[in-house]
């Protein structure tokens, strides 16, 4: 059972866990950069185009409140004009509407990037239970919206509060001022506070956006028996590959065995150590081995051999040599090719006289087989 500290979740996010919130669509998102820089692109837009802006609203607010006689008694007229200049209206206020447009488009790349989550876009039903709704109204972080919005108010109102109290004589010297030199002056006023505005949106955004990313790694973080849990996924249960690692050594091991009887000699320690065998003129440059293992495994190989007659040979250091330098499959080392080459030697003499009916030749003293020097590991290779 785990422990209650391992139940805690105390872990930072794992890559694959942040992964599979971004396929659900649960993405870091603040409300306040959007606001931000919508705010400030409009503002931008405004400052860049001000003059262009003023001039061409002023062409069309004369065009709308100028026509001729005749229009004033024609039916479709006015409707006519009014249509006119609304899509004038829409046409000089398309470079700010479009920037603002980008701008609320660019945010979620600020945060994480380009997401298109389908899973996102399914329909929740569960946000239809009215418990939930409740809960979700009286939850920490509805209250911690709350407050949010509440601060963003009164900061947006100091702010404003502040601009027109700076700017009170400038506002009101404005009723005295002709027409021409009111609109610019006031429109010059309006671009300050709305400066002054991004300016604290910009300050609202610079908390907002990384308590949000907070929050958001704090909602993903993990037990530390979620993290032992996913490394399993990942890497796979230890147990089963250890299991498996058994069933491929078994069934290697039971090829092995098999060619055995395929060998042409086995060279053993007695006991501890068996090697086989086999070369083919034809198809071989040098003998390779096609067994080999120590005590039981080394035990199974000679009874094999004796079952099916494969010669046995007992020559402990060539033997511990073999098994040490030479792998199952593979070419026995250019070093002890002499060794070997005795050997096989003595067994195709041994098959000679064997099929010739003529009495067994004396057995192979090991003495008689030299094995190169740092090739045989010893005693030491038993244990």
């Amino acid at each position: 059972m785990a422990e209650e500290s391992d139940l805690e979740r105390t872990e930072p996010p794992s890559s694959r866990r942040l992964e599979k919130a971004r396929e659900d669509g649960q993405v870091p998102q603040s409300r306040e950069l959007m606001a931000f820089l919508v705010m400030a692109a409009a503002v931008g837009g405004f400052w860049a185009l001000g003059g262009w802006l003023t001039q061409r609203a002023g062409d069309i607010l004369r065009q709308g409140l100028s026509f001729e006689r005749d229009a004033a008694f024609a039916s479709t007229a006015l409707t006519d004009a009014f249509g006119a200049r609304t899509l004038d209206g829409l046409l000089l206020a398309s470079p700010v509407l479009l920037l603002t447009i980008a701008a609320a488009v660019a945010t979620p790349f600020v945060l994480h990037g380009w997401l298109f989550s389908p899973k996102a876009l399914a329909p929740k039903f569960e946000r239809l239970d009215p418990l939930k709704g409740v809960k979700r109204m009286f939850s920490l972080n509805s209250i911690s919206e709350l407050v949010k919005a509440v601060l963003k108010a009164l900061l947006i109102g100091g702010v404003i509060y502040w601009v027109v109290v700076h700017q009170q004589g400038p506002l009101f010297a404005l009723i005295a001022q002709p027409i021409d030199t009111a609109l610019p002056a006031f429109g010059q006023m309006l671009i300050y506070a709305s400066v002054a505005l991004v300016a604290g949106l910009a300050a609202i955004a610079a908390v907002d956006v990384p308590f949000q990313l907070w929050r958001y790694y704090r909602g993903l973080r993990m037990t530390k028996e979620e993290v032992r849990q996913e490394n399993k996924e990942l890497e796979g249960d230890p147990q089963l590959k250890a299991r498996i690692r058994s069933q491929q050594r078994e069934v290697a091991r039971r090829r092995m065995m098999a060619d055995v009887p395929k060998a042409d000699v086995v060279v053993t320690n007695p006991t501890h150590f068996a090697v086989a065998l086999k070369y083919d003129r034809d198809r071989m440059s040098a003998p390779q081995v096609v067994a080999k293992g120590m005590n039981l495994v080394a035990d199974r190989i000679r009874g094999l051999a004796a079952e099916h007659r494969v010669p046995v040979v007992e020559v402990p250091p060539l033997a511990r040599a073999l098994h040490r330098h030479a792998e199952i499959g593979d070419q026995i080392p250019a070093a002890l090719y002499t060794a070997v080459a005795e050997v096989l030697a003595y067994v195709y003499q041994l098959d000679q006289h064997m099929a010739s009916g003529g009495r067994t030749p004396p057995p192979l003293p090991p003495s008689a087989i030299v094995v190169p020097d740092g090739l045989d590991p010893g005693i030491s290779a038993v244990t």
